[in-house]
């Protein structure tokens, strides 16, 4: 097949000097300015001015054409070679102007290398320049002077230069001693000097560093590509990647290439493919990933000014437009351009695996007889699994038996990924190879065939490594086209805060994260890990093709549950569902938000709440079902998404339903939960609060309403009656506490206050003043009239003792503002001006929506609203309900990402329902101005 491919591109030098300025020119420029003797710095003052001068209109040429041809592998080669041109020019004018040696010494000589990344022959604006001063044996007074002069020419025009002064002997002893030295002497390139000085170093460098090291440089470049990972973000699907160091970026592309180098002694990637470590077409990917990443990383350059590395949401929806991208296909241009961007990743993932599986090849120790031993594999029949010739085992991965494997039979595309989940083995990058190759053949015939969906859905159901196996599938592009519409998600990105992976990584992530519920042993799970254990064995099944299938419609026009629905419905017979299990897996689909949704946003107390709930699920059955579909969706959006109190707000929706569902009956009715509460804090008070006693207790336990032993977790019940024991002990009546809580990036404010109409409004301003962002809230009020509010920050800081400090010095002002000593709309009002919201007003649009509602609960007016977040606004929000005479009984409030959801259950001032359309009308009103609010 390679043979019908277009010649590989012409090698990247393809001048010796830079397109952007004329070296020549720029060199008459410097040798007209004359040195007064004893006076150099004058003269260096004016190289400067001439050089900056040149730079920036260097850049600004560069700028443009990437702009035109969008082609940033020839900006970074262009900008390189312009950078050789001033340190040509600055040398030769410094060694005839400065420091003139009419007849050198063999000590006065020198060679300027480029190192690092410059070394490649590639710069970004923003980029090091890495140079070394590469000496016979020893430093002299002439190297230093004029090594020194370069430097700071070159320091003056503005540019980041790291430098060395080293002799050969240095470099290789050096090189030898430190892994970093070493690969930046991988990467060394001639400059100006002494040619034989820098052959001496290459020689020598393979001789004396290279020879008999390339197992341990590998390793070791592969240890710092994983510890690297983990610093950026293990996964390359984050959707604020960083195109440098991020998992696919273009240090993924650097580490590959050193490898390759040290390996295989090339110095262009073309060579790769005459030595057959890449095919002509991964030759061609490994030029189309690079030229795409490096055209990202200059135009992010240029576009901040700055060397940023991060493509941050503001910065992606400046980029997609200047890059060409236009929306299209349901998509905005933003992502458009993101979901290249996965994809670009993705390929960059396939070809490090590919050369590390051919270093494997060829590089490793050979391995005891019996373990090279080829296998045949004959699996015993297991739900569609037959006697397989097709395939064997080598250096435990499966492969296949010859080149035609799949051609002979294209369900062998999808058997082999099954019997790698069975048997837990690796796949050989031949059979990937192959496999890839062969993609043609999956077409509508494989689609329907009922042993190859037979044998898909027993590897997404499996107990063994189910996303590890589907993950394998995506990235060779199986996945996508064996269910197209699962296709249409791959390297799909959601243009917002709140997700921090692409659609298809989150589906996959969600299949490992429903494992791990199944596995249990872990009490973060909640509820639902209890739960799997007592669902039909049937229905555990189809809770795995649930959570492949519930995002699968995003980015259509029509809302994604509802047409992931209808897509449910298509798939499920083709899966091998019976009509009664394709509709539980549709109505699972259609309503995988819901269950979140009026756990987090309504009250859970209300009558009204959990008949609506109980009318949408029906079915004690298929509520287990949800709240597990619901915890890991939850789970799985991203790292401190999922927290102690999301899981107990759906513990507390799904006890107080269940008697409702099962008509009436129940093991444990809500009188009866609340007393199991109320017996568990006794028992725990015993032990950590022996200054509650007998009396005190039970009046203690009185003053909470059901609600409040319903939806708080034991540990902060305990913690909570500690508080107020300690407030009322001191004499006060107004009092907050700092919780930080580990792995969630969130802090707990608790505030204990006097109730009365703004009290919310009034932390909330607080808050905002301070510059906290408010992620959650949870009100609850005693019966002896204080208010028990926790609000939920993000967390500023990483180590413990300062965010401390921090958290300390919010609650410290939400109390002097409780007390009056804080204007808090003019606080608020500053604080947001000097956030600049309208720049986040650019970068995210999210629909205002108000919704008032009296059917939700049967005492309360309920207004949803729903806009983008900015600071101050869950302040603005309560104070003009309370500026229309609205009394708040409770408030929930919900932010995902740049979305703000509250919640607010109002009455008038006599306690009454909102009934008029009129005055409805003024209230949304003011609520959306409010929310459209820029500042």
């Amino acid at each position: 097949m390679d043979s019908t491919l277009s010649p590989l591109p012409a090698p990247r030098r393809i001048a010796d000097h830079s397109p952007l300025a004329d070296r020549a020119d720029l060199a008459r420029e410097l040798a007209a300015i004359k040195v007064k003797a004893g006076n150099t710095r004058d003269a260096r003052s004016e190289v400067v001015q001439i050089l900056k001068r040149r730079l920036t209109e260097a850049r600004k040429l560069a700028e443009q054409r990437l702009i035109a041809d969008s082609d940033g592998r020839s900006c970074a080669e262009s900008l390189s070679l312009f950078q050789d041109d001033v340190i040509r020019v600055v040398y030769d004018w410094i060694v005839k102007a400065l420091y003139p040696s009419d007849n050198p010494s063999s000590g006065e000589h020198m060679t300027v290398v480029a190192t690092g990344g410059y070394g490649r022959g590639m710069l970004a604006p923003g980029s090091d320049i890495d140079l070394l001063f590469l000496l016979p044996y020893k430093q002299t007074a002439w190297g230093e002077s004029v090594a020194e002069a370069i430097l700071y020419c070159l320091w003056d025009m503005g540019l980041k230069v790291g430098h060395a002064t080293r002799s050969v002997d240095e470099c290789i002893r050096q090189a030898r001693a430190d892994q970093t030295i070493r690969t930046a002497l991988l990467e060394s390139r001639y400059i100006l000097g002494d040619t034989k000085l820098f052959k001496e170093l290459e020689r020598r460098f393979d001789a004396e560093v290279v020879q008999g090291t390339v197992a341990d440089f590998v390793a070791a470049k592969l240890a710092e590509r994983d510890e690297r990972h983990r610093k950026t973000g293990q996964s390359r699907y984050l959707v604020e990647p960083n195109v440098k160091d991020g998992k696919g970026g273009l240090r993924d592309l650097h580490t590959l290439f050193w490898i390759a180098r040290y390996a295989y002694r090339v110095k262009t990637d073309e060579e790769l493919a005459k030595k057959g470590v890449f095919t002509r077409r991964e030759a061609q990917m490994f030029r189309r990933c690079e030229k795409f990443l490096w055209t990202v990383r200059c135009h992010l350059h240029f576009l901040t000014g700055r060397a940023e590395e991060r493509l941050s949401f503001d910065l992606q929806r400046e980029l997609a437009p200047r890059l060409g991208y236009r929306g299209h296909n349901g998509l905005v241009d933003v992502e458009r351009f993101m979901k290249h961007y996965f994809l670009t990743a993705k390929d960059v993932g396939d070809l490090t695996a590919i050369l590390c599986a051919e270093l494997e090849e060829r590089h490793e120790k050979p391995a005891p007889v019996l373990d090279r031993f080829i296998a045949r594999l004959r699996p015993k029949s297991r739900r569609g699994f037959k006697e397989s010739t097709d395939f064997q085992i080598d250096h435990d991965r499966i492969t296949v038996s010859d080149d035609q494997a799949f051609a002979r039979d294209p369900v062998n595309l999808i058997r082999i990924f099954a019997l790698a989940d069975r048997y837990n083995l690796a796949l050989h990058p031949d059979a990937m190879r192959l496999l890839t190759r062969s993609l043609k053949l999956v077409d509508d015939k494989l689609r329907n065939d009922a042993t190859a969906n037979e044998l898909f859905v027993a590897i997404v159901t499996s107990a063994n490594t189910p996303e590890v196996v589907l993950r394998r599938m995506n990235e060779a592009g199986l996945l996508g086209r064996f269910v197209p519409e699962f296709g249409r998600v791959v390297a799909m990105m959601q243009f917002n805060m709140y997700h921090h992976y692409t659609v298809d990584e989150h589906l996959l992530r969600c299949i490992g994260t429903l494992q791990q519920i199944e596995r249990g042993g872990d009490p973060s799970l909640g509820l639902a890990a209890e739960l799997i254990q007592t669902v039909q064995p049937r229905n555990r099944d189809l809770l795995y093709i649930t959570l492949f299938l519930h995002d699968i419609a995003k980015g259509r026009p029509e809302d994604h549950s509802v047409a992931g629905a209808k897509i449910a419905r298509k798939l499920g017979p083709r899966f091998g569902l019976t009509k009664a299990e394709t509709e539980t897996v549709a109505w699972l689909v259609e309503e995988h938000l819901v269950m979140s949704t009026i756990a987090q946003s309504r009250d859970l107390s209300e009558r009204k709440t959990i008949e609506t709930f109980a009318g949408v699920v029906q079915s004690l059955e298929r509520m287990k079902l949800l709240l597990i579909l619901t915890t890991a969706d939850i789970i799985a959006v991203g790292p401190g998404v999922w927290n102690g109190w999301k899981s107990q707000l759906l513990r507390t929706l799904y006890y107080e339903t269940e008697p409702v569902v099962t008509g009436g009956f129940s093991e444990v009715n809500r009188s009866r939960r609340v007393e199991i509460a109320q017996e568990q804090f006794r028992k725990a008070a015993a032990e950590g609060l022996s200054d509650l006693p007998g009396p005190a207790l039970e009046s203690y336990i009185g003053r909470h309403y059901a609600a409040y032993w319903l939806k708080v977790d034991l540990a902060t019940k305990i913690e909570h009656a500690r508080f107020l024991m300690e407030t009322e002990a001191a004499g006060r009546s107004l009092a907050s506490r700092v919780d930080l809580v580990p792995g969630q990036g969130v802090t707990h404010l608790t505030v204990l206050a006097p109730d009365h109409p703004r009290l919310l409004s009034i932390i909330a301003g607080a808050c905002a003043a301070a510059g906290a962002n408010i992620v959650g809230a949870q009100i609850y009020t005693t019966t002896d009239g204080l208010a028990l509010d926790t609000i939920s920050i993000t967390r500023g800081f990483d180590r413990d003792d300062d965010e401390e400090r921090r958290a300390k010095r919010i609650a410290d002002g939400i109390e002097k503002a409780l007390r009056g000593e804080i204007k808090v709309g003019e606080a608020v009002a500053a604080v947001a001006r000097k956030a600049g919201s309208r720049q986040r007003s650019r970068t995210f649009r999210i629909p205002t929506e108000v919704a008032i509602n009296n059917t939700w609960s049967n005492r309360y007016t309920v207004i949803e609203v729903s806009g983008l977040d900015r600071p101050g606004l869950l302040h603005d929000l309560t104070a003009a309900l309370s500026r229309h005479s609205l009394n708040i009984a409770s408030a929930y409030v919900a932010t995902f990402g740049e979305k703000a959801v509250d919640v607010f259950y109002v009455t008038d001032l006599m306690g009454a329902k909102i009934q008029t359309a009129q005055r409805q009308a003024a209230i949304r009103k003011v609520l959306i101005s409010v929310l459209e609010d820029d500042r």
